[in-house]
């Protein structure tokens, strides 16, 4: 089993910053992708990063060139450094990690953004 525990979110004006961090911990070895995931109010849950085991990143071309994912195996954590943060990606923000095939998710942190 892994569980996900997530922190960082918050109030932020819009050309602010925030960091997102994801705590796995359970009984595992290694995990292989992280990433996170962000659902607005009436919208679906989408993809906005994902880093590999080993350290291949992939972005929402909605947020490149401002948001950085970032692991660190040592501890089982990753980040998501968000800046120049809009309006548009207040959400509530979750961290999912997979394991041999099977997919983990935090309870999720909100993140909002006021213009």
């Amino acid at each position: 089993q892994v569980q996900l525990v997530e922190s960082g979110g918050g109030l932020v004006q819009a050309g602010g910053s925030l960091r997102l961090s994801c705590a796995a911990s359970g009984s595992f070895s290694s995990l292989n992708a992280m990433g996170w995931y962000r659902q607005a109010p009436g919208n679906q849950r989408e993809l906005v990063a994902i880093v590999s085991s080993g350290g291949s990143t992939n972005y929402a071309d909605s947020v490149k060139g401002r948001f950085t994912i970032s692991r660190d195996n040592t501890k089982n954590t990753v980040y998501l450094q968000m800046n120049s943060l809009k309006p548009e990606d207040t959400a509530v923000y979750y961290c999912k990690a997979v394991r041999i095939g099977r997919s983990y998710w935090g309870q999720g942190t909100q993140v909002t953004v006021s213009s």
